[in-house]
């Protein structure tokens, strides 16, 4: 349950800063839906890179954690649209979301060594940030359906944990 709540959570990581910018109108149930796969599917490939690119055993247990929480939250999130009858729905955040994470994923292609472990500990923590507060701020009191809210609400949580893990790790980097 850890993993999988903790995976809902993380799966909104890459949705923060394209809720704030890219969608004027509060999204609803079925884009939040879509959000939280494509953010997903995205940290998953963040993760990969690492795992392909980093040496450090701490980067490499991050993202494996990564790909494991990403993994999970997608099969549960699946699973949950489909128990409440909601097909995600593509929206200008998820968009913005794949533009942007494919444009940081050819920036860090281009770094190697202890640069790379930087760049990605230090994104991940910022990312965490930005994404407790889309989770409070937008995603969470947006969602409609009372099942889907008490699920974010406690992927937040959960969340939060990641981001002190990911704060933990990137000390070592300054």
């Amino acid at each position: 349950m850890f993993r999988t709540t903790l995976a809902v959570a993380a799966a909104f990581a890459l949705a923060a800063p394209a809720v704030a910018s890219a969608q004027a109108a509060k999204p609803n149930d079925a884009q939040i839906a879509h959000i939280a796969y494509t953010a997903g599917e995205l940290d998953i490939a963040a993760a990969n890179q690492a795992l392909k690119k980093s040496h450090d055993k701490q980067i490499r247990g991050f993202a494996q954690e990564m790909v494991r929480d990403h993994t999970a939250v997608n099969k549960q999130a699946l699973a949950l649209v489909g128990k409440l009858h909601v097909k995600p729905e593509p929206n200008p955040t998820s968009a913005s979301l794949q533009a942007s994470a494919s444009a940081k994923l050819k920036d860090f292609a281009k770094l190697s060594g202890k640069a790379f472990d930087k760049a990605y500990i230090n994104n991940e923590v910022a990312y965490h940030k930005t994404v407790n507060g889309a989770l409070e701020n937008t995603l969470i009191p947006d969602a409609q359906n009372a099942e889907l809210k008490s699920f974010l609400q406690t992927g937040l949580k959960l969340f939060q944990e990641h981001q002190k893990h990911a704060e933990m790790i990137a000390a070592g980097y300054r």
